[in-house]
Formats: C-alpha cells, structure tokens, sequence
C-alpha cells in the first residue's frame, strides 16, 4: 500500500508556508473526518435530489411556459450533457486548485442557477441554467469524493463512501415525493427555490469545515487539448444515445455522432502519451480493479437506471397511480439503500469488496428478473419485495464499485477518478435508458398490431399505429375523446398488456447485464492506495 503526503493550504496567506494538516485539524473542528463527511453530504444531497425532482416539475412548466414537448426534453437533456461532459475535467480542476475550493464554488453556483430558474420567465432561460446547474454539479460531485477520499483513513474509507452512497440513493428515490408535494401545494419555482437554503447551510458548513488537503505531486499545469478532446467525445457519445430513440439506431446522423466519438475517443489516448501532465494519465487503467470498477459501474446503471426508467411508467400509467403514490411505492427501494449502504461500508472493510459487490449483482438480476414478472394485477407486496431485493442489490454496487476507483487512483488523481466514477455512472445511465428503450419499443411495436387484432377493434392506418405504439411505450392507452366505454376499456387493455410485454423484454435484458456484471465485480480489489488519506489521526 503506498503512502502520499498532503499539505493543507485553507487559509495560507501566498507565501505563508504549507502547515500539514493534522497540525490544523487538531487545532479544531476543521478537516474532522465525519464533520467532512457531512458537510460534503448536503451538497450531494442538493444535486443528487435535483435529478429526479425536475421531473415532476415538467408538466407544470410546461403549462406555464407554454413549453413544447421538445422544450421539456432539453431540460433534463442539457443539464445531463453539461454534467457528463464537464465531470472529469472538473475532478482536474480540483486536483489542481483543491478539492475544498471547487466544492464550494460548485454548491454556491448550483445554488444560485436554481435560483435563476425559479426567476425564469421563459423556457430558454430554464434551459441556458439547466447548463449552468451541470457544469456546477460536475465541480461539486467529484470533489465530494476527493475530499472523502483525502480525509479518511483506510479503514474508516468504506464506510464513509456508504453513508455517502445512501444520501445519494435517499436523495434521489425521494425526489419525486418531494417534488410532487412541492409542484402540488406550492409551484414549480420551490423545485428550484428548495436548493437555496440547502445551499447556502453546505456553504456555511464547507467554509467552516472543510481542509483543503492537496498532494504534494499534484498536477500543476492543464491539458488543454485532452480536455476538448475528451469533452467532444463525451458530448458526441451522449448525444448520440439521447437523440437516437428519437432519430433510430439506423439513422446516419446517429453514427455519424458515435463515429465522431470513437475518433475523438482514439486521438485523446495518443495525446494523452505525449503530453507532460495528462488529463487522464492512462497508466491508471493499467490497474485492473480500477478498469472493473469503472465498467461495473456502467453495467450497474444500464441495469439499474435503464430498468427503473419503466416503472415509473407502470407505476403511473397502468397502475393509475399519482407522482406521490408512485414514490411511495419505490420507499422499499429507497429504504434497503439507506439501510444496506453503510452495511455494505462495513462489510467491505472486513472481507474486500470482490464478494460483496457479486453478490449485490447476483442480487440485482434476480430483482430485474422479479420485475419481468410484474403485470397489471400485480400487488403491493410483491413488487415491494422486488424493490426492496434491488435496493438490497445496489448498495454494495454504489459503495464497493466507488472505493475500487478512487481507492486504486493516487491521491494527486483522486478528482479525476470521481469524475470517472461519476462520468461512468451517468453514460451507464443514458445507455441503459436508450438500449432497453429500444429493446422496449421494438417489442411493442412487434406485439400491439396483433393484440389490437386480436382483441376485435377496428383496424388502424400506419400511422394511427406509429402514435399508438408511442403512447402504449410510456404506459399510456391510445383512447380518442369520445370513444364508447366498452372500446375504450378494449383499447386500454391491449395497451397496457402490451406495454408489459415490453417492460418483461426490457427486465430480462437489464437482468442479463446484471449478470455480465457480477463476472467483473471477480476482478476487482481493495483499493491499493487508500491508505493514503491524512485523516487517520482524527477519527
């Protein structure tokens, strides 16, 4: 296990000397581990509730701004590019500059875009901050990690990385209760006002708390070329994935996109050999538990993410259930993520993280194929032990899978493999989202012809089937005003019996890469530098 100096620069004047930073921390409350822990939570808990929230908010916006449904779409799309695209070179930044600082520009910046938005009185404005509130979240997220990974010492790390997972997974499950009680008694502006107070008390707190622990060899110029370089493949990459269920997976302009990325992908690793201080040093992916758990990291959101983007669909469209009810309905999930993250913490201090991060895949497939089961009379139970057995799956994925990465990086690197960690579970996610979506929308589109035959309704020209295909793939029921009860009830069911069938084919496949990934979590191990924070002398 290797040994890495860190120097404390809070407060130093421009020539006062570095003071090493158990020095400053035992003066006070400053650099306290847990103290770090959770002041770098809140700031999480900001960003990680805001990915789900806003999409409650949508329909109201909509209505508001008499937004189109494209427009709504760029909401979420901009702020999902501004973040992939800037996560990494944002963890360079705060390996560069400090993670404390970057942190709490990122936490004020996300902040006052929330703001903004709030105070937009036109969809554009919504958008342009929706790119703001990105880029600040991408300074935020990895710094998060670096701080956690400077302050704590080897054996305190995994449970640290826990508690952190499981304000990330709380946060995100219960954005959709909060948002919609928000969007219901209040407006759509305290979405985004709600971020403010949050905040200004992690700015406080990170003024307050936070060291500033930098590496002695840390990288002292920017790789400007790796950084465009990088930053275009990315955003080719995502744009691809996001506008292909819209354009198809045949489409020119779809692999024009992914070829441009490849390109951009294959010129980015050769600078990065030629160039004094790379961005990404690619001799970190001579380390194959890094390799792994970035991979298994991507395979743990396709399955994931892609998975549960349907059921809201089917909690909401067939089950008829509210944006509340629905969230509720995932507190199962919510709830074994909060309790088996620091557990999962724990376990991987005790017996590495191959074992655990296995089975908590194994735990994943079997919860994916569990919900290929789910159908319109399904009870609450059931689906409740479903969710429950995935978020009992995750936790050790979320907590083992971020400790292989930042704990086999140095700690000069530790900004740029959270952004790694961050930037694989957000191109996890769009994947799984677009490849079961279109696993979903060719089952549908190869079932709904013959269950609307079967069922005795009237024929359909093209493209009456092409709209209702779309609409049967968000759980909805393709019923025009003024159709006879009986119909209607006809319709209804043939949409959502063939939604089902859909969802079933996209669980089995997210079920499948669940599986893949339990193979990959064999060739990970206990992270070879995490032993290197300076915080062990103040746990």
């Amino acid at each position: 296990m290797t040994s890495q100096t860190t120097i404390d620069t809070t407060g130093s004047g421009g020539d006062a000397p570095a003071v090493p930073s158990d020095a400053t921390s035992a003066k006070g409350m400053r650099g306290h581990p847990w103290l770090t822990l959770i002041t770098v939570a809140v700031g999480v808990m900001m960003v990680a509730l805001d990915g789900t929230i806003v999409a409650i908010a949508n329909p109201a916006i909509g209505d508001d701004l008499k937004a189109s449904w494209s427009d709504l779409q760029w909401i979420t799309n901009a702020y999902f590019l501004a973040l992939a695209v800037s996560l990494i070179t944002a963890g360079k930044l705060g390996d560069r500059f400090g993670h404390r600082q970057t942190f709490l520009i990122g936490v004020a910046g996300f902040a006052a875009s929330s703001a903004a938005i709030g105070l937009s009185q036109g969809i554009t404005m919504v958008i342009v901050f929706r790119v703001f509130q990105g880029l600040f979240g991408a300074l935020l997220m990895p710094a998060a990690l670096g701080l956690l990974r400077a302050t704590f010492p080897a054996e305190k790390l995994n449970m640290a990385i826990g508690i952190w997972g499981m304000v990330i997974g709380a946060s995100t499950a219960g954005g959709p209760i909060l948002g919609g009680v928000l969007v219901e008694h209040v407006n759509w502006q305290s979405v985004f006002f709600i971020n403010v107070p949050v905040g200004v008390l992690a700015v406080a707190l990170g003024v307050w708390i936070l060291l500033d622990h930098r590496a002695e060899n840390a990288p002292r110029s920017f790789d400007l070329l790796g950084i465009a370089l990088l930053s275009a493949a990315v955003f080719c990459l995502v744009w691809a994935i996001i506008k292909a269920p819209e354009w198809g997976w045949g489409d020119t302009g779809v692999w024009a996109f992914i070829i441009v990325s490849l390109a951009s992908f294959g010129f980015f690793a050769y600078w990065e050999t030629k160039v004094k201080e790379p961005l990404i040093p690619l001799g970190l992916f001579r380390s194959v538990p890094l390799s792994a758990g970035v991979v298994l990291m991507v395979l743990m959101a396709i399955s994931f993410m892609g998975g549960l983007f349907f059921v809201t669909f089917y909690l909401q469209g067939v089950r008829g259930l509210g944006p509340v009810d629905a969230g509720l309905h995932l507190l199962p999930l919510t709830g074994m993520m909060i309790v088996g993250s620091p557990l999962a913490g724990v376990m991987i201090t005790k017996v590495g993280p191959r074992v655990p991060l296995a089975g908590g895949m194994a735990l994943t497939a079997l919860a994916m194929y569990g919900m290929s089961t789910l159908d319109t009379n399904t009870g609450s139970g059931v689906m409740s032990l479903w969710f429950a057995l995935l978020g009992l799956g995750l936790a050790p994925v979320m907590v083992g899978a971020t400790e292989v990465i930042v704990g086999n990086a140095p700690l000069e690197l530790s900004g740029v493999a959270g952004g790694l960690q961050q930037s694989a579970m957000q191109v996890g996610g769009s994947l799984g989202t677009a490849v079961l979506g279109a696993v979903m929308a060719s089952k549908v589109d190869s079932d709904l012809p013959g269950n609307w035959t079967d069922a005795g309704l009237p024929p359909l020209a093209p493209e009456q089937l092409e709209g209702a295909a779309t609409a049967v793939q968000k759980g909805g029921a393709p019923v025009p005003p003024g159709t006879p009860e009986a119909i209607a009830t006809k319709i209804t069911d043939v949409a959502h019996d063939t939604f089902i069938s859909g969802m079933s084919a996209a669980s089995l496949v997210a079920a499948g890469v669940a599986v893949v990934a339990v193979l990959v979590a064999f060739l990970t191990k206990r992270g070879e530098n995490a032993g290197a924070g300076a915080g062990a002398a103040h746990i």
